[in-house]
């Protein structure tokens, strides 16, 4: 469950960071961002002790909780890194004022 836990973490704070970006709120979209980073390295961990317990022999049952728990993360990675991008896109937005045509 934990890491369910975090990476559904992971991918509410990579949201919540994109909402701010859309406001011009970039100090506190980073901010959120690298929350983000922190919830998922402790998915990441838990994965990895997983991986580590299993040895690649089949040695932990493949349950729909894991199954589940494997979807969760590797969808908060690719939404947090998608939002990290979309960030960027609205920080080199022009204005409205820089697409006025003065004649």
């Amino acid at each position: 469950m934990e890491l369910i836990i975090s990476a559904g973490q992971s991918k509410s704070c990579a949201f919540e960071a994109l909402s701010y970006a859309k406001n011009g709120e970039f100090e506190k979209a980073n901010e959120l961002i690298e929350k983000s980073k922190e919830a998922a390295n402790k998915a990441h961990m838990v994965q990895t002790e997983f991986i580590g317990l299993d040895e690649g022999c089949g040695k932990l049952p493949v349950t729909l909780i894991m199954v589940h728990a494997q979807d969760h993360i590797m969808t908060s990675i690719l939404a947090r890194e998608l939002i990290e991008e979309l960030i960027e896109v609205y920080k080199n937005k022009p204005t409205l004022s820089s697409n006025v045509i003065h004649l």
